[in-house]
């Protein structure tokens, strides 16, 4: 498997796949050191246990979906990665390095962290919020390079918001927002980035934009991505993974690379339930069963 999350390794399979450049991509991913490995993790609200045991693994250049109903526990999972939330078991690994005790400032080196909800940012311009995403890499008092200015420029450009830079960042709409938050994390250049529903405030046009450009720079500067997302039809779309949670515990994961259409239906039905999926290609289209 591309992942190493605990399981019978008959759950996925490996199929053969079209295109010899793509299969080798993948063989050496599969042979690679995990980027992003996490192991046991348990995450619990006073006495209710919230995650349970949760393992597995991302290398670079994988784009990865966390899918799962409301209260499944997703944010809280991608939190506790994120270490924004204490782990009450197991341990976060990035490039092989423990990131669960470091100090937050050291954490965003190896850790980028796009939430459903940003914090609101008084009197502050779209590309002041942006250069945020610098502070990881800048000493006490320092400020952002000439350099780091127009990056951030650039960066905002390609996500649709030139000649924005200027202006106050609560002026914005809740999509335009999100993306000079995108915007932050990518240039805070960690090599892993997590995002909890980034896409919850746009439009269908933004939304693919929005996917393909962090697909694209997944790929492009071989970063590991972990994604929670509800709609699974945008996972199969853009991931490359799909990491399945039901009530707090990974019950089955999807390699879209390799997948069939009856793995995916099945594996897709230990949460939805009862669906109906349409295949075009190597597309998948899924809908809930009438």
């Amino acid at each position: 498997m591309s992942g190493c999350r605990r399981q019978n390794r008959a759950e996925t399979g490996w199929q053969q796949i079209a295109g010899a450049e793509r299969e080798q991509q993948q063989t050496e991913s599969a042979g690679a050191e995990p980027l992003l490995r996490v192991e046991g993790a348990a995450v619990a609200y006073g006495s209710r246990q919230v995650i349970r045991d949760a393992s597995f693994c991302l290398h670079a250049g994988e784009f990865c979906a966390l899918l799962g109903l409301n209260g499944s526990g997703k944010t809280t999972l991608l939190r506790a990665i994120a270490g924004l939330k204490r782990l009450g078991a197991g341990r976060v690994r990035v490039n092989g390095t423990d990131v669960t005790s470091l100090n937050e400032y050291r954490r965003a080196r190896y850790l980028s962290y796009i939430p459903q909800r940003h914090s609101t940012i008084y009197n502050t311009s779209v590309l002041d919020v942006a250069l945020m995403g610098f502070n990881a890499h800048l000493s006490l008092l320092s400020q952002p390079t000439q350099r780091m200015r127009e990056q951030a420029v650039d960066t905002l450009e390609r996500l649709g918001l030139p000649d924005r830079s200027g202006e106050d960042f609560l002026t914005l709409s809740e999509g335009q927002k999100q993306l000079v938050i995108l915007a932050r994390a990518i240039l805070q250049d960690a090599p892993v980035m997590l995002m909890d529903e980034p896409d919850s405030a746009l439009d269908f046009l933004n939304r693919h934009m929005v996917l393909s450009k962090i697909r694209e720079l997944i790929k492009e500067e071989n970063k590991a991505g972990l994604i929670t997302l509800h709609d699974p039809n945008f996972a199969m779309a853009y991931c490359d993974r799909l990491l399945l949670l039901k009530e707090g515990r990974l019950v089955g994961e999807l390699d879209m690379r390799r997948a069939k259409a009856d793995e995916v239906k099945k594996k897709l039905s230990l949460i939805y339930g009862d669906i109906e999926l349409l295949q075009s290609g190597d597309s998948f289209l899924m809908g809930k069963a009438l």
